[in-house]
């Protein structure tokens, strides 16, 4: 027999959804107790605001975005797949949880507590300090140059992982993030990796 989900995170996989149903709209907490299917007072009992609820989804984008670029880590040696497995992860995340996606951009976070949006920066930060080691891990292992330096290229990456998830929301999740993916990725990947000059 199945475990019952726990009412904590039956709360927070409703607003994911209700995020994803009105991107651009704010969510009431009436609307997301009849989502979920509990009384307003109920929603209280497991979370004491609305930012702690919002902070339960960041939370959770941590968790599982982190948690596989460990694995990938783990798993993947080359530089250049290490880095495309990593943005793919991202955009993957973005594409199956839009909702998650708007609290990420801080388009769901409008006039929410300033801690909220420093914890987004402090995912994205940590994103770009993987990319960051992932670069210079290579040039210590294998002496692999990049045309770009380990900043530039850090940040060219994440910019456009966060371009591709601007356009989602902006298209109000009609354009995947992962839409021509492996064709971009073909475009800046001998900028970022060029190939070693012959002997």
């Amino acid at each position: 027999m199945a475990k019952p989900i726990p009412r904590r995170q039956l709360i927070l996989e409703a607003l994911a959804r209700e995020l994803e149903k009105s991107p651009g709209g704010r969510i009431t907490t009436a609307a997301l107790a009849r989502a979920s299917g509990v009384s307003e007072a109920a929603l209280y009992r497991h979370f004491s605001s609305k930012a702690k609820m919002f902070e339960g989804l960041i939370e959770f984008a941590e968790e599982t975005v982190f948690a596989r670029i460990n694995q990938i880590m783990e798993n993947e040696k080359s530089t250049s797949l290490r880095c495309f497995n990593v943005l793919y992860l991202l955009l993957a995340f973005a594409d199956r949880n839009p909702g998650i996606t708007r609290v990420l951009l801080g388009d769901a976070l409008v006039g929410e507590q300033a801690r909220l949006h420093t914890r987004v920066e402090q995912f994205f930060a940590r994103l770009e300090t993987q990319l960051k080691q992932i670069l210079r891990e290579s040039r210590m292992r294998e002496g692999e140059q990049s045309a770009l330096d380990v900043e530039q290229a850090a940040s060219l990456m994440l910019a456009l992982v966060e371009g591709r998830m601007q356009r989602f929301l902006r298209t109000r999740f009609r354009v995947s993030p992962l839409a021509e993916w492996d064709g971009h990725w073909g475009l800046i990947e001998p900028c970022l990796f060029p190939p070693a000059p012959a002997d």
